[in-house]
């Protein structure tokens, strides 16, 4: 009895699998032959658009997908001034300044974990110090 228990257990969980498979096609999930749509293949941009302060734009309204669903591939616009793209580029080079000077041994190791305790010291206080600047 025990062995027929230890045998028969695959058997039923095959089988409930099968029929659990069965049951899926039957299901008929299926897609109108005439709203299937396939969007147009995008390169992706790092791009941002920053709204000039001192002349906003109109609200644009949010463009739609063929499917009804919100498309967000477009260009999208900053709720406030950021990083601008110069500004990024240039702190990508001290970054990479600092990391190579660290690797060919011109600092440091102390003066290498100084100034990445200042950047990240920078890092954590600005989003504080934006946000009390926006609250003015």
């Amino acid at each position: 009895m025990i062995a027929d228990t230890w045998v028969m257990a695959p058997t039923r969980t095959l089988h409930g699998l099968a029929m659990l498979g069965f049951l899926a096609g039957l299901s008929g999930c299926t897609t109108p032959a005439g709203t299937a749509a396939v969007a147009p293949a995008r390169v992706a941009s790092l791009e941002v658009t920053v709204a000039d302060p001192d002349a906003p734009a109109a609200a644009s309204a949010l463009s739609r997908s063929p499917d009804g669903y919100p498309d967000f591939s477009g260009s999208l616009t900053a709720a406030n001034v950021q990083m601008g793209n110069e500004e990024a580029a240039a702190l990508q080079a001290k970054l990479s300044a600092l990391g190579a000077a660290r690797k060919a041994g011109t600092i440091s190791e102390a003066e290498y974990r100084r100034r990445l305790i200042a950047l990240r010291k920078l890092a954590v206080e600005h989003g504080a110090d934006v946000q009390a600047q926006i609250a003015k």
